[in-house]
C-alpha cells in the first residue's frame, strides 16, 4: 500500500510498534500512571500540544531510560503542518528530543509570490531537566527548565519577509501538578523567545529583534484512567512588520488506546499566520511510549 502522506506513514509505523492488545487495564504497570508523560508539543519537548509541562518523555520512572515517538498533523484553513519527532528520557529527570517540522502554505504560496505548495521546514533539537518535585507523588509541584535550538531551512525566504535570522533558541520553565483526588492538571510554562510562528518563518523582526518573556498554560481533567480533556494558551510574540502574530488556545482529548500509545485531537485556534486571519481547525497527534 502506497502512503500519500508521510504523517500517514508515521502514523502506521507507530501502530506497528504498539503491543496488539485492548484498553489498557492497569493504571500502572511498572512505570508512569496513564497520560501523565504528557503527548509531544508541536515543538517535541513532552507536555501538551502547544506548550511543554514539566514531565519527562517515555513511560520511565527514576531507575531507567524511556523512548517516545510521535507524529503530528495540523489542518487549519488555509495551511497544513506535519511533524515527526523522537524523545528520550533519562531516569525520569532529563529528556532529549528532535523534532523536523513541514508548513505547507498551498494555494496561499502562490499570493505570497512564494509558488503554490511552498513549503517552509524547521529542525528543533531540545533538552529538559526535572529540577524538583513531581507531577504526582510530591508535595512540591513538577518544576523543570528547558532548551530548544531551532534552524529554519528556508533561510533566504524568513529574512525576505523581515525576519532577523533563520535559527535562534528559545529559553523555558515549567510548572506542573497533577491533583489526583480531583483528576485535575494545571500547568505553567514561561518562555524567552524571538520565533517567528515557533521559528518558521524565522526569528526577530522589524518590530522586535530580541528575546521577549511569553506565558503558556494549559489545564486538564483526567475522566477515565486512559481519557483526558483540556484546554492550551499559548502567548506568541509580534515581531514581523508584515504579519500579525496572534496568541494561540486550543480544546483537546488525549485517549490512551493502550500502555504505549496515546491519540490525540483538538481544535485549534492559530489567529493569523502570514497575513491570513481565522486559521483554525484540528490537531491530530499518534504518540507511542515505552
Amino acid at each position: 500500500m502506497t502512503c500519500f502522506r508521510p504523517f500517514l506513514c508515521i502514523m502506521l509505523a507507530l501502530a506497528a510498534l504498539s503491543p496488539q492488545q485492548g484498553m489498557a487495564r492497569p493504571i500502572r504497570n511498572g512505570g508512569k500512571l496513564l497520560l501523565t508523560n504528557g503527548i509531544s508539543s508541536l515543538e517535541g519537548a513532552s507536555g501538551g500540544g502547544l506548550t511543554p509541562w514539566a514531565v519527562i518523555a517515555g513511560n520511565e520512572t527514576s531507575d531507567g531510560f524511556g523512548l517516545s515517538a510521535h507524529g503530528t498533523l495540523v489542518e487549519v484553513k488555509d495551511y497544513d503542518y506535519q511533524s515527526a519527532g523522537v524523545a528520550i528520557g533519562i531516569r525520569d529527570r532529563i529528556e532529549l528530543s528532535y523534532t523536523h517540522q513541514d508548513f505547507n502554505t498551498n494555494e496561499i504560496g502562490a499570493a505570497l509570490v512564494l509558488g503554490k505548495d511552498f513549503a517552509f521546514s524547521q529542525d528543533i533539537f531540545g533538552a529538559k531537566v526535572r529540577l524538583a518535585g513531581d507531577l504526582v507523588y510530591d508535595r512540591l509541584p513538577a518544576i523543570a527548565v528547558g532548551v530548544q535550538y531551532k534552524n529554519n531551512n528556508q533561510g533566504a525566504i524568513v529574512r525576505a519577509v523581515g525576519a532577523k535570522g533563520d535559527e535562534g533558541v528559545d529559553y523555558y520553565a515549567s510548572v506542573s501538578k497533577l491533583f489526583l483526588a480531583r483528576s485535575i492538571l494545571l500547568s505553567a510554562t514561561a518562555r524567552l523567545t524571538k520565533a517567528n510562528q515557533m521559528g518558521l518563518l524565522g526569528f526577530g523582526g522589524g518590530k522586535q529583534g530580541n528575546h521577549t518573556l511569553q506565558f503558556e498554560g494549559s489545564a486538564a481533567w483526567q475522566l477515565s484512567r486512559s481519557i483526558a480533556i483540556g484546554g492550551e494558551y499559548r502567548r506568541k510574540p509580534d515581531n514581523l512588520n508584515i504579519a500579525r502574530e496572534d496568541d494561540w488556545f486550543d480544546a483537546f482529548a488525549a485517549v490512551a488506546i493502550s500502555r504505549n500509545v496515546t491519540a490525540t485531537i483538538a481544535y485549534a485556534d492559530l489567529g493569523s499566520i502570514a497575513t491570513v486571519k481565522k486559521q483554525r481547525g484540528v490537531f491530530l497527534q499518534l504518540q507511542t511510549a515505552f
